[in-house]
């Protein structure tokens, strides 16, 4: 136990190991819906359930364990939600090709990311984010997980006239979902600890006893290594125009996923500094790098650090060792495929609306009386839920700020490299490039 202690500075933290197990059970609870939703998106590309499933918690192990181990950092990562997507919706069904195809470019976008991570490229992005920016991106992160909690409860439903609309209040799982949102605010107004734990295991045993959810027929399974996706790659493409766009667009992707996910998680544990930098954000970088590298090799989409985080941040979860809980779980969790199945999304709904609420607090830290900050920041906050992306969010916040830097004759305020952002984001969404 003390080894834990001095290696993780656990205490210099003020944590406990108490505190960073069940921060790290908390997270993996809140993001454990992808070891399930992974697999069905990348069906559709005509890739295998079961290795896919294997892929998915074998990428993600890769990634966290060496976010806690090497970055020291409570944050967990895990194939991603907007580039599963991409990754069958506007490669594999958008051009026709091969999920193979599909795969070697999520690789070699891997083997850039290591180099760009190691050469300090990706922490200069970082540190050359505005600070109005940064402190959006916690707020939009935090509306972002609202809404996909609000979504998972059934409490906030698509309509074809307003786009979103209110669900159906008194039906059953709203009404569960509710309950879950009013006891863990209860339970953490009482700072009771383990609230976020507490909530999502009273409403999942409730949905299995209410019959809205089915209980757990067996609760192990045997899993095997992939077979048809290991080491599935077709190299005869790499130097072709079409390659080469699809692999730089997995990248850009990923680059400001994993930005905006560091900061804003970063900034709810307190890592930042006053500058709002992240001290040792080039090792979280290159966790997720390896991560995406090791993912694809199994057979999956590409690897980014998690949102979900926040959930176990917000349970105290302030080391490494609360992100190598997570690693653990993720490869226990191929053993217990049945029991996380019957886990409903609605007991997890709850817990993604506390956090976003408390990720709110950023939002009265920025100027908003002056427009050339304000209104960039808004734009990030805005799009990262509207558009279901952060790393669009990101995107109109830089290319906005810049330009109105430029026109409210302001230029030096914004730093060299986000005006070259701004080009390239110019240029990638000119060219039909999306996130």
């Amino acid at each position: 136990m003390e080894a834990l202690e001095r290696f993780f500075l656990i205490r210099e933290r003020g944590s406990s190991v108490g505190t960073e197990l069940r921060a790290g059970l908390v997270t993996f609870l809140t993001m454990a819906y992808i070891l399930l939703v992974n697999p069905q998106i990348l069906s559709d590309a005509g890739m295998p359930v079961a290795d896919v499933t294997v892929a998915t918690a074998l990428g993600a192990a890769a990634a966290t364990l060496l976010m806690g181990l090497y970055a020291k950092f409570p944050f967990a990562a895990a194939p991603g939600m907007g580039l599963n997507a991409y990754f069958t919706y506007g490669v594999v069904k958008g051009l026709g090709v091969d999920w193979r195809f599909a795969l070697t470019a999520v690789f070699v976008e891997g083997l850039l990311f290591i180099v760009l991570s190691y050469g300090g490229i990706r922490t200069l992005i970082l540190k050359a984010i505005p600070p109005p920016i940064k402190l959006a991106t916690t707020t939009g992160i935090g509306l972002f997980l609202a809404l996909i909690g609000l979504k998972n409860a059934g409490l906030v439903v698509d309509s074809p006239a307003t786009l979103v609309q209110l669900g159906v209040l008194h039906a059953p799982l709203p009404l569960l979902a509710l309950a879950g949102l009013v006891l863990i605010g209860a339970l953490m107004a009482r700072k009771v600890k383990g609230a976020l734990l507490i909530g999502i295991g009273v409403v999942a045993v409730a949905a299995w006893g209410m019959g809205l959810a089915q209980a757990p027929r067996t609760w192990v399974s045997v899993p095997s290594l992939p077979r048809e996706t290991f080491w599935a790659f077709d190299f005869s493409q790499v130097l072709t125009g079409k390659f080469l766009t699809v692999m730089l667009t997995f990248l850009f992707v990923d680059v400001f996923d994993t930005a905006g996910t560091l900061l804003g998680v970063g900034r709810i544990g307190g890592f930042l500094t006053p500058e709002g930098e992240l001290p040792g954000a080039g090792r979280g970088f290159m966790a997720d790098a390896v991560g995406t590298t090791v993912g694809a090799v199994f057979g999956t989409s590409a690897v980014t650090c998690y949102i979900e985080s926040a959930a176990g941040v917000e349970e105290g979860g302030r080391t490494g060792l609360t992100a190598v809980v997570v690693a653990g779980l993720l490869l226990l969790s191929l053993f217990f495929v049945p029991t996380l199945a019957a886990i409903p999304p609605v007991a997890t709904a709850p817990v993604l609306v506390v956090v976003g609420a408390l990720m709110m607090g950023g939002a009265r830290e920025l100027d908003w009386r002056r427009m050339d900050d304000a209104l960039p920041a808004f734009l990030t906050i805005a799009l990262m839920p509207f558009t279901y992306s952060i790393a669009n969010g990101i995107s109109a916040g830089i290319v906005s700020y810049a330009a109105l830097k430029l026109l409210s004759g302001r230029p030096r305020e914004a730093h060299p490299v986000v005006y070259v952002l701004a080009a390239l984001l110019v240029l990638h969404y000119a060219t039909g490039g999306a996130a």
